[in-house]
């Protein structure tokens, strides 16, 4: 009998031994993506976002099998697309924005925030020139974000692009905000009560759905 219970001690200590690297890694992957994704968000200039961006770059290549990491490296370049004032700067930017997207989707292609990030490099392509992308552009921005809350109605982020989205168009047609500005009222409300079990899911969207409010009031 005690040969027995040495036995199975011996298996469960070599199992934890077995598994320590791996946690060890998942503390280390989390640990450097959490101060890339500060980085990002603190940026204040277009070399901060790419030192992020490149890093998170990386990651994402060592790690093969995690989406977050180009989610925020087409975050990052996005901003930088927003930063810009030259257009081909801008598509530029985007670029590469679309390229790491496509990347989150390969890995996860039914993942809510993937999607709006894909929508929210329509929308900003669109941006660059509205007089002749406004018909193509908003129709694929449009088409993510509506897929984005469908996979998650709960995603804030979602809803408050949708908004933007939805009242830069009654605005550019001369016709009532009244749906964006409800869609900008359900963001304010996910936001509230957004929970997420993942430690390194998004965070932004606060200061977009409070400019959407201040602007339907």
């Amino acid at each position: 009998m005690k040969k027995h219970t040495i036995i199975g001690s011996l298996i469960a200590a070599l199992m934890i031994t077995l598994a320590l690297p791996g946690l060890a890694n998942d503390k280390k992957y989390e640990e450097a993506m959490k101060k890339n994704i500060l980085a990002v968000y603190q940026a204040q200039s277009i070399p901060e976002l790419q030192q992020a961006v490149n890093a998170l770059q990386r990651i994402g290549d060592a790690e093969k099998t995690k989406w977050e990491p180009y989610y925020y490296a087409a975050f990052g370049y996005v901003l930088m697309a927003t930063w810009e004032t030259e257009g081909a700067k801008k598509d530029a930017h985007l670029d590469l924005a679309m390229t790491a997207v496509d990347k989150a989707k390969s890995i996860a292609s039914n993942e809510s925030e993937v999607i709006a990030m894909e929508g929210f490099v329509h929308m900003i392509r669109l941006t660059v020139d509205p007089a002749s992308r406004g018909q193509q552009f908003s129709g694929l921005a449009m088409q993510c974000f509506a897929k984005a809350v469908e996979l998650n109605p709960e995603n804030p982020r979602a809803l408050a692009l949708m908004a933007r989205m939805q009242f830069g168009t009654a605005q550019f047609f001369n016709a009532s905000t009244a749906e964006a500005c409800a869609t900008a009222a359900r963001a304010h409300e996910k936001l509230q009560s957004y929970q997420s079990e993942n430690p390194l899911a998004p965070t932004w969207g606060k200061e977009m759905i409070e400019e959407m409010t201040a602007l339907c009031k």
